[in-house]
């Protein structure tokens, strides 16, 4: 088992700003390609006032600030130099969680919105070498009402403009730390069974649309992580939907959001996906849990442990900074 991928996560949701420039994300790529990293993953293209590109269509929904540095361009010039390839991801534009209270004609404007949004994406970076894909950025958990045509109609959108570059999704376990993560205390626990049944169904209708999907991992309690995983591998390879997993790298079970997290942890979600018969993987995030150059030190100690495991030579101190 080995990740092979990472999110970017700059225009953040729930964690602190590093604040980098070209220098300091050149040294970070340069981490992740020695630690076997193959694909970055931008995992928003949007989120509250702020953007990761001068965007046009995305300030018609609601007021922005113009990015004083394009993400876009910068991620994609340091991809291509690092030989990486690059997924471009889509915008949450809906406030709430996904589908929590949404109606009918919250899910039309959401689907509208980025239909919009992945038409501009290709018309300005799909000619750029590195880009290899995309990624639906809204986080399911459950055959919700809606969920199924937001999928479809932006995967299939997305892959009839760039000729069907893959596209990836990272749903979440509604497992039993699911709803302390949510913020929804009533939020249901399904079971392995009761997971299977809503994503068989998902499935079936996503195929086509959706190449490649990731559950994140930490929903769930450990020791059931491998029957979830398992379960989920099986179903997606029955539709030819690609099963990786999202090996998250900062820690939930702390009382404060988010310290990188206990590399015992990461080995246990490495095996439990091993066993589940899944050999990829990408990670919620590099840059801040893993880094060398984080702002949480420990991140390098999670970087040297991983590298160790994986026969790698790469260790923190190559790459950090001056």
């Amino acid at each position: 088992m080995r990740i092979t991928g990472t999110f970017l996560d700059e225009i953040t949701f729930d964690i602190p700003h590093h604040n980098w420039g070209r220098q300091e994300w050149d040294r970070d790529f340069a981490a992740m390609k020695a630690m076997g990293i193959r694909r970055v993953i931008l995992i928003r293209c949007a989120n509250g006032y702020w953007m990761t590109y001068p965007s046009e269509v995305i300030p018609r929904f609601g007021v922005r600030h113009r990015p004083p540095v394009d993400l876009m361009d910068l991620f994609l010039d340091l991809a291509e130099k690092h030989g990486l390839e690059f997924f471009a991801g889509t915008c949450h534009g809906t406030a709430g969680n996904c589908g929590a209270g949404w109606t009918e004609e919250d899910f039309r404007r959401e689907i509208a919105f980025n239909r919009e949004i992945i038409s501009e994406i290709y018309s300005r970076y799909g000619h750029r070498k590195a880009f290899g894909g995309w990624y639906l950025t809204h986080e399911v958990r459950a055959n919700d009402p809606g969920v199924i045509s937001l999928l479809v109609e932006q995967g299939a959108h997305a892959k009839k403009v760039s000729g069907g570059k893959p596209t990836l999704i990272s749903p979440y376990f509604a497992g039993v730390k699911a709803a302390d993560a949510s913020g929804e205390k009533d939020l249901e626990v399904l079971s392995v069974e009761a997971h299977a049944r809503h994503w068989e169904t998902i499935f079936s209708k996503i195929a086509g649309a959706v190449d490649i999907v990731a559950f994140q991992d930490g929903h769930v309690d450990y020791p059931e992580l491998k029957e979830y995983l398992e379960v989920t591998r099986r179903l997606a390879e029955r539709y030819g939907i690609i099963c990786w997993s999202n090996v998250e790298s900062f820690d939930r079970d702390m009382p404060w959001r988010f310290p990188p997290i206990n590399w015992e942890k990461f080995l246990w979600k490495l095996e439990s996906a091993e066993a589940a018969g899944i050999t990829e993987g990408i990670t919620f995030e590099f840059s801040h849990f893993m880094s060398p150059n984080s702002m949480y030190p420990s991140a390098g100690g999670l970087y040297d442990r991983y590298c160790e495991y994986a026969g790698l030579p790469a260790r923190a101190w190559d790459f950090r900074g001056k």
